[in-house]
């Protein structure tokens, strides 16, 4: 059996959000939370506008991820409105736009560094 790749959390964090955005995710932020909190070293947020593309979205890293490990633990794929993927040292969230704005993850870990994801990942910026 072949050896998994081992990834830094913060490679596996933009993996996730590279991931994402190959799905057109919306406003999708890695924040760096391990100086704050020990649930995780990095929160990758992203939106979806519909059930339908956050579930894209997760599988779309679910899938990605696959040959650098499995997840802990998934939560709320069958309903796609909030998705949960729990990588232990990453966490990512997935949300319909409106359950984002609900929650507020976004200021509730503002304190949180923000970590830029690079340019060629953004699909926002390629496109005129």
């Amino acid at each position: 059996m072949r050896e998994k790749i081992r990834l830094s959390a913060e490679e596996r964090a933009l993996k996730c959000a590279a991931l994402a955005l190959d799905k057109k995710a919306l406003n999708v932020r890695v924040l760096e939370i391990g100086r704050l909190s020990s649930i995780a070293d990095y929160l990758v947020l992203a939106s979806g506008r519909s059930d339908k593309q956050t579930q894209a979205i997760a599988d779309s890293v679910k899938q990605g991820l696959k040959k650098f490990g499995k997840a802990l633990d998934i939560e709320g794929l069958k309903e796609g409105n909030w998705i949960v993927i729990d990588y232990g040292d990453v966490i990512v969230h997935i949300f319909q736009e409106e359950i984002r704005r609900h929650y507020d993850l976004d200021e509730l870990w503002g304190a949180a560094p923000e970590t830029e994801i690079p340019a060629e990942y953004r699909w926002e910026e390629k496109e005129p």
